[in-house]
């Protein structure tokens, strides 16, 4: 049979999978880097909240190997990174707000010299009054932007006259993005005033926007490159800016390569988290749990400045319903303002913590009619119309969670599953089981509009190899894979000859983040366009050239035939270069349909919903509160999917990581605004024994994308974070095992378990 040269569809390796594990995969701190390259370091605030009344670097400047030490007032442009909203200084500017925010950076010819001369800084404050707390920050209604209120109905008056209704608080805490590669930037002084920076970054064009700003000069004269990054589940989105802007400024000012490194501890201290949410709600049901109103508000840790925090609201909002149908909400976001890191986007973007509050509600709702949670979630789902309607006016076209969750329950035997475990506990006193099957309903796209684009360059050579750019970057999550599988399959050509080449700004301009799961979806479109392009002109010329149709000329298994000629793909390039035919294109996408009206809070601000459900099962000693996590089956929406086998690890990735956040990983700052927990000696990522003792992941086989995206693929790289969820319900279900009235807020660490149980005993 012949080679196909397939691709989509197929479990291809990631491109750089051998050079991770031989350790050849080169990452910025890898690079060779120019001679007389300094090494920078940064003076840290030492208070959450005071007025900068003098900086005094004369002994720095003097220090030995020091060769530029700047404040705020040496920044030559504007000291400002804000992605949305201005005055967000890279470098504290007349007060600072939080504990670790960089006051004086430093460049010197060593790490140890960098660090030795800032202690030699004289910087004197005035303490000013610090607010600490969500609830601190709810009593002097201290916001960094305005708060935002989403509606349908009228969620008052049906709260009135339903027939059952209950109140609650709920709290989720923040989780740190725990990359491998911490931040780092690498800049390096060009002519006339340009700059390269080589930037740890999931937004090269922001990076290069800041950069430009802080240096006030055009963007023209700023190039960020990246080729992968060490993870960053959205803390390399706009964090990184302010490495970058640091390096730049310092190897300005020496005329010298600086690269700035972040150390753990350090990285810690100035970046930015998930967020951690306050949640109030009031629900209104039936005698069934059927939903009928919600009144629910999210009042979020923003940290001192806004940085993306309004949008992550947003998005907490727009999930605050997950995969049901309620008739009228009324949902109130808060971004609250309190002298601490900023914190910032997430993998989910504020999703995770809308689909948390979600099902913890219906939770509650099932224990109150004393129903089983999945018989309450399966009566509660979106449905034919008018139950297919959100509450931001989007009707759901696509909805399979009801499907997906029925085949999961089959499989794990739910109902057996639960008689069993209600045994169980019945015989033991001391340890109780608990299970749960929980599913997610989130939406792609970008809810900020101007996002959703994409470009892309191809190359063909005249030997039949290709070299593809795009707008994507790359943090181990398969992006270039996936993307060199799509131009591959577009020209049939082996996926071997189609090689990728760092994101640059200078050779895709305007990029989009890649967050938002949106990846694949944008510069798969954008790739593909551009190799249509190329093979449309291909194919135009060797239509001319053998007197056919263009319709008569396939690309087929590393082939081209035209009519009764049959070409390699080599000697077709050869043949339209010769023929003078242009043999490099770009292609841009910008995704169709999407719309939203702020004002109103209604749209369309999704393309489609990607789905998945989770089935969880867990064991608690209710003497000490410790847990395993005996199960977990996951079963995901990946539509179409374009590689199995990435999938199914961002699966299982993003599900770890949702766990870590619902259970071992807690952020917790002491009563004067110091982070506590600021390395691994304090801070709990899940390790292997962590995982769930059967741990078994598939990909939906019915899955496809109604809509027009790669493929037919859907996004996966967030969504699967909250099938984590389930783990957090299977540790409630057990706690209620133990005492009916133990309520858990997240993390749900064991000394949480335990103390929730004794509270409720």
């Amino acid at each position: 049979m012949a080679e196909t040269f397939a691709t989509i569809g197929k479990s291809v390796a990631h491109d750089s999978a051998a050079r991770h594990v031989s350790g050849e995969a080169l990452y910025i701190d890898d690079m060779a880097v120019p001679e007389g390259t300094l090494h920078a370091y940064c003076v840290p605030s030492p208070k959450a909240h005071a007025r900068i009344v003098s900086v005094d670097l004369s002994a720095v400047r003097a220090a030995p190997g020091v060769h530029a030490a700047i404040s705020a007032a040496d920044v030559p442009g504007r000291n400002d990174v804000g992605p949305i909203y201005k005055g967000e200084p890279f470098l504290a500017e007349g007060i600072v707000e939080y504990i670790g925010q960089p006051v004086v950076a430093i460049a010197a010819t060593s790490i140890k010299a960098a660090r030795a001369a800032a202690k030699l800084a004289k910087i004197v404050y005035e303490d000013l009054p610090a607010i600490l707390t969500i609830e601190d920050a709810l009593e002097k209604q201290a916001f960094v932007a305005k708060s935002y209120v989403m509606q349908h109905g009228d969620a008052p008056a049906a709260l009135e006259r339903a027939p059952h209704r209950l109140k609650g608080t709920f709290r989720n805490g923040a989780q740190d993005h725990f990359y491998l590669e911490g931040q780092i930037a690498l800049a390096v002084p060009q002519e006339v005033g340009e700059m390269t920076v080589w930037s740890s970054t999931q937004h090269p064009t922001e990076v290069q926007k800041m950069v430009a700003r802080a240096l006030g000069r055009p963007a023209n004269a700023v190039t960020c490159e990246i080729r992968r990054m060490g993870g960053g589940f959205g803390g390399k989105e706009t964090q990184p800016a302010i490495i970058a802007c640091i390096a730049a400024v310092l190897a300005d000012k020496a005329g010298r390569a600086v690269k700035y490194r972040l150390d753990r501890d350090d990285d810690f201290m100035i970046t930015g988290k998930r967020h951690d949410f306050l949640v109030r709600y009031e629900v209104g049901f039936d005698g069934e749990g059927r939903l009928l109103a919600l009144d629910i508000e999210f009042a979020a840790r923003a940290g001192h400045v806004a940085d993306l925090s309004t949008s992550i609201v947003d998005r907490a909002l727009f999930h605050t319903t997950n995969c049901y149908y309620v008739p009228h909400v009324r949902a109130t976001g808060h971004a609250c303002k309190t002298h601490t890191q900023s914190n910032t986007a997430f993998r989910g973007f504020g999703g995770p913590q809308g689909v948390l509050a979600a099902e913890h509600v219906i939770d509650r709702v099932a224990h109150a009619v004393g129903r089983d949670p999945l018989a309450v979630r399966k009566l509660n789902f979106f449905g034919p119309a008018p139950r297919d309607l959100t509450h931001y006016g989007q009707r759901v076209e696509d909805f399979v969670a009801d499907r997906i969750v029925a085949e999961l329950a089959g499989d794990v035997g739910y109902e057996a599953r639960r008689r069993e475990t209600d045994a169980f506990n019945a015989a033991n006193p001391i340890l109780k089981k608990g299970l749960a099957l929980s599913p997610v309903m989130f939406g792609v796209s970008f809810t900020a509009l101007q996002f959703n684009q994409a470009g892309a360059l191809v190359h063909v050579y005249t030997d039949g190899s290709i070299l593809l750019n795009h707008a994507g970057t790359e943090m181990g999550q398969g992006l270039h894979t996936k993307i060199c599988q799509v131009v591959a399959d577009e020209f049939a050509v082996p996926l071997e000859s189609v090689r990728i080449a760092a994101t640059n700004t200078s050779k895709v301009p305007n990029t989009s983040a890649t967050a938002a799961s949106a990846g694949s979806d944008l510069n798969g479109k954008a790739a593909q366009r551009a190799a249509q392009a190329i093979k449309a002109r291909i194919a135009g010329f060797l239509a001319g050239q053998y007197r056919i149709g263009e319709h008569e000329v396939r690309f087929e298994a590393g082939h081209v035939i035209a009519g009764d000629a049959r070409l390699s793909f080599r000697e077709a390039v050869q043949l339209a270069y010769n023929g003078r035919i242009q043999l490099s294109a770009t292609g841009f996408y910008r995704t169709p349909k999407i719309h939203f009206d702020r004002a109103s809070a209604k749209g369309r601000p999704y393309y489609y919903f990607a789905y998945g459900a989770a089935y969880v099962e867990t064991t608690i000693d209710t003497l000490t509160g410790e847990y395993s996590v005996d199960r977990a089956e996951l079963l995901h929406d990946a539509g179409r999917s374009l590689n199995p086998a990435i999938d199914i690890g961002q699966i299982e990735g993003g599900f770890v990581q949702g766990m870590g956040w619902l259970t071992t990983e807690e952020i917790w700052f002491d009563a004067t605004g110091r982070l506590r927990t600021h390395a691994p000696s304090t801070y709990k990522i899940p390790v292997a024994r962590d995982l769930p003792r059967q741990f078994r992941t598939r990909l939906w086989e019915g899955g496809m994308n109604r809509e027009e995206s790669t493929h037919r693929s859907k996004a996966v790289g967030e969504p699967p974070l909250m099938l984590a969820t389930a783990v957090f319900l299977a540790l409630q279900d057990a706690a209620r095992a133990a005492a009916p009235k133990a309520l858990l807020d997240a993390p749900a660490t064991p000394e949480r378990v335990l103390m929730a149980i004794e509270a409720a005993k």
